[in-house]
């Protein structure tokens, strides 16, 4: 696996459009994976945007948007688990969700303490 968070945030988003592909579709799955492909592509947009911030009250403040849209995604993936049989591909989905909104909570945490 590759540890840049960049990579692992766009692979995230990329399994997560894989996953909602396989899904049926019906008048209430196409909300939830309209929502949830909506929040999981954000993370990495806005990881990247953090990125090329022009100070760091702007890095801070695109971190915690991205840490923002990680927390919307477990929404969405935890209320799609309770409709959908396959679950270990959520539970998967779910994990590296809650990694990457560790991750960019420590980043966040570090910037702060070190303002």
């Amino acid at each position: 696996m590759k540890y840049d968070l960049e990579d692992r945030t766009l692979i995230f988003a990329k399994k997560v459009v894989l996953f909602c592909k396989s899904l049926s579709q019906d008048i209430i799955t196409i909300e939830l994976i309209r929502q949830l492909i909506r929040s999981a592509c954000s993370i990495g947009a806005n990881y990247r945007e953090a990125n090329d911030a022009l100070g760091r009250k702007d890095f801070v403040h695109r971190l915690r948007i991205a840490r923002k849209e990680a927390k919307e995604t477990l929404y969405w993936l935890e209320l799609m688990s309770s409709t959908k049989s396959t679950t270990a591909n959520i539970e998967n989905l779910m994990r590296e969700c809650t990694e990457i909104r560790n991750i960019l909570s420590a980043i966040i945490k570090k910037s702060v303490d070190s303002a």
